[in-house]
């Protein structure tokens, strides 16, 4: 028979591994990514995620040089750009799956519109358009912790 102490550590061992379990089950499952407006599962409005880092901008990918990750098809402007992405996705994949980053920092998944971007510490963030762009560059360390922390609980159902 378990005494009062015995019985608090073997509940409390029991709480840490389904926490364990739960976390690593989230871990694998999928977030969303943001194919808004797109008909057949593109990813960020066909732009490439890639140029943004390479070209300094947004660049249109091209039917011809796609990948499949995450869910949604990801374009890119050119064949290198494609290799790259494939070589290290998650280097080029742009955070809270495409969504607009001040707008998950609000606690909502909404478009984006390329020519809204920022690369902080080599994290490529998309914004809803040029005026909310403006927004999160006055605080961008607070929303990017704002989002971090409401990412989890945005991509806890199926948005798709």
């Amino acid at each position: 028979m378990f005494d009062r102490r015995a019985f608090i550590h073997l509940a409390a061992a029991a709480l840490a591994t389904a926490g364990i379990a739960r976390a690593a089950a989230q871990a694998d499952t999928p977030r969303p990514v943001n194919t808004l407006g797109s008909s057949d599962g593109v990813a960020i409005r066909g732009y490439d995620p890639v140029a943004y880092f390479r070209d300094g901008g947004p660049r249109l990918g091209k039917p011809e040089f796609s990948v499949r990750h995450g869910g949604a098809v990801w374009r890119f402007a050119k064949a290198e750009h494609k290799a790259l992405f494939e070589a290290e996705p998650e280097r080029y994949l742009p955070a809270y799956g495409g969504f607009c980053a001040y707008g998950t920092s609000r606690g909502y998944l909404v478009k984006i519109e390329p020519e809204a971007w920022s690369i902080v510490d080599g994290r490529l963030y998309l914004n809803y358009d040029l005026g909310v762009r403006e927004t999160w560059a006055r605080r961008t360390k607070t929303y990017i912790a704002r989002a971090d922390g409401n990412w989890p609980r945005l991509t806890a159902k199926d948005i798709r």
